[in-house]
């Protein structure tokens, strides 16, 4: 989004004649950014053979999977659901991953007749697997590296007590289980977290995932997973794509030739793609002054934008309606009967009653988290692509929240 001639605008749209059109909240995604992430990803790590499976928890509105599958994405799931999106999408099955974690043996099931590949993150799963199944269905392995790493303990996935993944302590067990089940270990995959700023971690559980890859001969590929950091702040630090790319070809590259094979080289970003491609905009309901502070209540909450809350998460926010006024310090709340803050002690220019407000990097866990708490309606979604805007999802009515319900005589 860019401020051209007082108007904020993505691809020469006023956002505020966006939102005027499809009304707020309103979530809005910048489809050319989209592509260029991908694009820049895709091309930082040189004659190296990676595969970019786009970690769709993110951001799973079908528009926004079909882009990306047209750009050449693979993807990434963590529910059978996820997958069934995929598929409608229009994904072949070779080309999603399934990386559930804490599911039944059955859910699994329903995955492999699908005929996408399975990524098992624990040792009783995988025996039931090689019951099942033996060496007939390929799978790969999610193994922990007990790495900390990331910019919030709630996104740090690789550390030793996390959920995620079978220990990398455990490998003599995991290595007899797989030879007593002949099971067909293809891959094996790792993810420490989000917001990593540097290839170090990624080549520190790299070391980890290479010594590991020395028990299994049939390996097709090594999944590093992602996490690699985008700005949240003005002048943040953001991941040196190029330079980090760089680092873990070469580190990967001389994995395989001691190996004895080229292997290929995954990534699953979901933030990194989607995120600061999103805004999410809201219109101001009231100015409330306190004695404290003074508070922006705006048209909606965190059942929309669950971060702040959830994370603690930081979302730069400006004042499309009046861009030029004189700044002064507001705290941002929405409407839900909780504690429900996006922002305290944030300088924006002069808030009025009816202007309109947009966060930025809501790209990445903004709808795919929202929820109707309050009986809320979740938010339409637009999508401006190619200089053009896209409704890509209606706003929720009434109809929305009770059709599922069943209505008895009592």
């Amino acid at each position: 989004m860019q401020l051209i001639n007082n108007q904020y605008q993505i691809q020469g749209l006023n956002l505020i004649d966006v939102a005027n059109q499809y009304e707020t909240p309103l979530y809005v995604y910048d489809g050319d950014k989209i592509v260029n992430q991908y694009r820049k990803l895709s091309s930082a790590f040189g004659s190296t053979k990676v595969k970019i499976k786009y970690a769709c928890k993110a951001l799973t509105n079908i528009n926004i999977l079909k882009l990306l599958k047209n750009e050449g994405s693979g993807i990434d799931t963590v529910s059978i659901q996820e997958v069934w999106l995929a598929i409608k999408a229009g994904f072949d099955p070779k080309d999603i991953l399934y990386t559930p974690n804490c599911v039944s043996i059955e859910e699994i099931a329903m995955a492999v007749e699908l005929g996408v590949q399975i990524n098992i993150d624990n040792i009783s799963i995988l025996e039931q697997f090689g019951n099942k199944y033996g060496n007939t269905v390929p799978v790969c392995i999610r193994i922990n590296p007990h790495i900390m790493a990331g910019g919030n303990h709630q996104i740090s996935t690789g550390h030793i007590d996390s959920k995620f993944g079978i220990s990398y302590y455990q490998m003599r067990h995991l290595v007899r289980v797989v030879t007593l089940h002949n099971i067909d270990v293809v891959g094996l995959h790792m993810h420490t977290g989000s917001d990593i700023l540097d290839a170090g971690v990624f080549i520190q559980g790299a070391e980890l995932l290479y010594d590991a890859a020395k028990n299994f001969k049939n390996l097709r590929f090594l999944d590093f997973g992602s996490g690699f950091k985008v700005a949240y702040k003005l002048g943040d630090y953001t991941v040196n794509i190029e330079e980090t790319g760089k680092a873990i070809s070469e580190s990967f590259n001389n994995f395989c030739k001691e190996y004895g094979r080229e292997l290929e080289l995954w990534f699953e970003p979901g933030k990194y793609i989607v995120s600061e491609a999103g805004f999410f905009v809201v219109k101001v309901n009231v100015i409330k002054q306190t004695t404290s502070t003074v508070f922006v209540g705006v048209d909606s909450g965190q059942n929309h934008l669950i971060r702040p809350m959830f994370y603690n998460a930081h979302h730069h926010i400006v004042n499309l309606s009046n861009p030029e006024g004189t700044e002064r310090i507001y705290s941002v709340v929405g409407y839900i009967c909780e504690t429900d803050t996006f922002a305290w002690d944030r300088k924006l220019n002069e808030v009025r009653e009816g202007d309109l407000l947009a966060f930025y990097n809501a790209g990445a866990y903004g709808y795919s988290m929202s929820s109707n708490y309050n009986s809320r309606f979740r938010p339409a979604e637009v999508l401006i692509y190619k200089g053009e805007s896209h409704l890509i999802r209606k706003r929720e009515t009434m109809d929305d929240l009770l059709k599922n319900q069943v209505e008895v005589d009592l």
